[in-house]
């Protein structure tokens, strides 16, 4: 699957957001190593904290389905390239390989792609806690 066809499931994704609070819907697809795709949205909360992100819905949607190589996601926000935040970027550093594909998208024509290890270079890993 091409980056353009990811975006475009993100986009449909970004519609199911639950965003009342920020009003910046967010939606990502994530594409496992299968073909398989996993869309996620951001799902806030009015206890801010318990704010989860489009890119960790994806991705655990995904785990739950006992899925576990990914190899790229789709992110887009509103008309900006959305950056993972702190928080997802280490669920992906989790299951996912340095190579895996993280792409920033406006739409499928406007979009930005870095590796994981580019946006996420000292990551905290298993090989740490030995």
């Amino acid at each position: 699957m091409g980056e353009k066809e990811l975006i475009l499931k993100a986009v449909e994704a970004q519609k199911n957001s639950y965003s009342p609070y920020s009003d910046f819907p967010v939606g990502a697809a994530l594409l496992c190593s299968t073909g398989e795709i996993f869309t996620g949205v951001n799902v806030e909360n009015v206890s801010f904290g318990l704010t989860n992100c489009a890119e960790r819905t994806a991705i655990f949607k995904a785990i739950s389905e006992g899925k576990r190589n990914f190899e790229a996601i789709a992110i887009v926000g509103k008309d900006t390239y959305l950056s993972p935040c702190g928080a997802c970027r280490q669920v992906m550093a989790e299951f996912c390989d340095k190579d895996f594909r993280v792409i920033f998208a406006k739409n499928e024509n406007d979009y930005i792609i870095k590796t994981l290890g580019e946006i996420l270079p000292f990551s905290f890993s298993e090989e740490d806690m030995k």
